[in-house]
């Protein structure tokens, strides 16, 4: 951890000097130059057998022919989307859009018709680089009846379909994109409605998934499997070029197979897992009831919710090591804040860690921007190399997302201890206003997943006459019997005042997911509305 001491909710960069900015091509050529014949990228196959193989000298090869491919076919700046699941073709076009300076927007197998429309529209996307389909999803069928209606698609090419993809390689040259220009627009999760495109530039996303590696105990010559989606920023930033950048070997997954995964860990003796809290649960499960040998597997990492302890008590009886959990945005390269492998329990379960390396952090009052005393709720607001460089053709939005000073804005709350640590405590939109009072449903969920039978949760707001929000609280089980609500509801009142009690428990079996594995709290609160939920009360 940082040795620091704060006096306010103000966290200075730390890590030393600021590293020489750097792009992808600097990355990856740096990689193949350390570790020339050593594995970077492994094919799996769904049942988990290794298809195809590339050295670090191979995929730089490879990338660069494919950079020139796209230099023949693209102007300097053009944007490109790639509309395909996880196979070894996207990751060679997001580092090849890299060394012949296209950017690339990441596009979210699962979308449908209405919206890939939007996004291509919105990213001004000149070409489509897709699959035939994923999943029953007829995506190439979707993508041609887009295209029909946007004329300034010119190109479409199956990802699979390597001689189109890689004609005009002996045309094209290989083009010096600095490390500050854009490389990716990415669209945010849509937990809310219709995304927004965040344009990131090469040096954010590389140091940010290095730096975020190295501090989750990635070592060169390391094996992990990814099976976190490509099209978000985990996927690609963080586990591709991160893990590129730290000399690693990836084992690429085509979905999220709990067995097959658990599986390939064992056979391939993968060192390091990453996975939102729904995955790291059901590979648990897997290797409980497989009695498979994961002991090769020395790290685990985890965001986009917080870890309840019996999950990371659960961590440490089955992987031999602790989760930590990262905290961030798309909007930020990702990852903001991290904890650290040694962290105590309370730290790895109560918190979102220390700032990444040569990041500012602070906790603003929502209303004045004056940075708040230590352990006051404030926004979470932070300034460094990963920030975006804005909204794409979207200049309101970045104004109210990145001050004049230059703070992005998270738009979630959160407190700060003297040591720099984070909390979350809610999102300034999900706030529930119950009587005309504010409640924050991280506080209820984070005291409500130190119940052991409390696998994940979600709390939410719902419409009430009398109080005009109530709470609702929806919960899977982590196995045997599923407490009663009147259990519940002491159990909480034990730790948190009455009107943080929840009115409404629901058990579920499963959640409402975005691409990248957030629950979509608003869809849990339309179904309840809608009387799809049949609630407990106590």
């Amino acid at each position: 951890m940082y040795n620091i001491t704060l006096t306010e909710s103000y966290f200075p960069a730390q890590g030393g000097p600021d590293p020489a900015p750097v792009t992808i091509g600097d990355m990856l050529r740096a990689s193949a130059a350390r570790a020339p014949d050593q594995p970077a990228l492994k094919e799996l196959g769904y049942d988990g057998a290794i298809l195809r193989t590339w050295t670090y000298a191979q995929l730089l090869a490879d990338s660069e022919k494919l950079a020139r491919a796209l230099a023949s076919r693209h102007a300097e700046g053009a944007r490109v989307a790639a509309y395909a699941n996880n196979i070894p073709e996207w990751v060679l076009l997001e580092l090849a859009c890299g060394l012949a300076g296209v950017t690339l927007v990441t596009v979210n197998p699962a979308y449908q018709k209405r919206e890939l429309k939007y996004v291509l529209e919105q990213s001004r996307s000149e070409a489509i680089y897709y699959v035939a389909e994923f999943r029953g999803n007829p995506m190439q069928a979707i993508a041609d009846a887009v295209c029909d209606e946007i004329p300034a698609i010119r190109h479409r090419i199956l990802l699979t379909d390597l001689a189109a993809l890689y004609a005009g390689a002996d045309r094209g040259e290989l083009r010096s994109p600095t490390p500050d220009d854009p490389v990716q627009i990415q669209y945010t999760s849509g937990t809310t409605g219709f995304p927004k495109g965040a344009l990131l530039h090469h040096n954010g996303l590389v140091r940010n998934g290095i730096d975020t590696m190295v501090r989750a105990g990635l070592k060169p010559g390391d094996t992990f499997v990814h099976h976190m989606p490509l099209f978000h920023t985990t996927g690609c930033a963080v586990l591709v070029l991160g893990g590129l950048g730290t000399c690693a070997t990836m084992l690429l997954a085509p979905m999220f197979d709990p067995a097959m995964v658990v599986r390939v860990i064992a056979r391939e003796k993968a060192a390091f897992v990453l996975g939102v809290p729904t995955m790291l649960v059901a590979l648990i499960e897997t290797v409980e009831k497989s009695g498979a040998d994961v002991s090769a597997t020395r790290r685990l990492m985890s965001g986009g919710a917080m870890v309840p302890p019996e999950l990371c008590r659960k961590a440490r009886a089955v992987f031999g090591g602790p989760i930590q959990i990262v905290y961030g945005q798309t909007e930020t390269s990702p990852v903001l804040t991290q904890t650290w492998y040694d962290d105590t329990e309370e730290d790895l379960t109560q918190t979102i860690g220390q700032p990444a390396p040569h990041t500012e952090v602070s906790i603003r009052h929502p209303a004045t921007n004056a940075v708040v005393p230590i352990g006051e709720q404030g926004e979470i607001c932070t300034r460094g190399y990963q920030v975006m460089l804005g909204y794409n053709d979207n200049p309101e939005a970045t104004a109210k997302t990145i001050d004049a000073e230059g703070w992005l804005h998270t738009g979630d709350l959160g407190r700060m201890d003297t040591r720099g640590y984070l909390k979350i405590t809610g999102r300034v939109k999900e706030m529930i206003i119950r009587g005309g009072e504010n409640l924050f449903p991280a506080e209820i969920e984070n005291t409500l997943l130190e119940h052991p039978a409390i696998a994940e949760i979600a709390v939410v707001g719902v419409p009430d006459e009398k109080w005009g929000e109530q709470v609702a609280c929806f919960m899977r089980c982590s196995g045997g019997d599923s407490p009663s609500p009147a259990e519940l509801k002491a159990f909480i009142r034990e730790r948190l005042s009455a009107q943080k009690t929840p009115a409404y428990w629901i058990w579920v079996d499963s959640w409402p997911l975005t691409g990248s594995g957030k629950i979509q709290k608003f869809k849990l609160a339309e179904a309840f509305v809608a009387g799809e939920y049949q609630p407990l009360t106590a």
